[in-house]
């Protein structure tokens, strides 16, 4: 059973995401922002983190480059959500796994969480 942290400040998603995954067999971590996430992340390493980019407190972008600077957690894949389009993203973010427009399917998500688990 691979752990998924979804991380977005925006509680509906986090929720529709966690029950998603969930029905997929997955344990789901939840945080509301970067800083919860690298909390949450210090007590139960997660297999593919899956991140909304703009949030309050830390941002995607200062999550992942708090991920990547660090060694334990620095090779686990990393999904980027964000309503922009990622030729907008790409500028400002670098070392992401995947892209995630919101809003998204969630079949796409499915797909996406299958192909980085396996």
């Amino acid at each position: 059973m691979a752990t998924v942290l979804v991380v977005d400040d925006e509680f509906g998603i986090g929720e529709l995401l966690e029950a998603l995954l969930q029905d997929e067999g997955h344990r789901v971590l939840t945080a509301i922002h970067g800083r919860h996430a690298l909390e949450r992340m210090a007590v139960a390493r997660p297999d593919l983190v899956i991140s909304d980019l703009m949030m309050p407190v830390m941002d995607g972008a200062a999550l992942l480059r708090a991920m990547r600077d660090n060694a334990e957690f620095a090779n686990i894949p990393f999904v980027l959500m964000c309503a922009l389009p990622e030729s907008a993203v790409r500028e400002r973010v670098q070392g992401y796994t995947a892209f995630l427009r919101k809003p998204f399917k969630l079949a796409a998500i499915s797909a996406l969480t299958a192909s980085l688990l396996e």
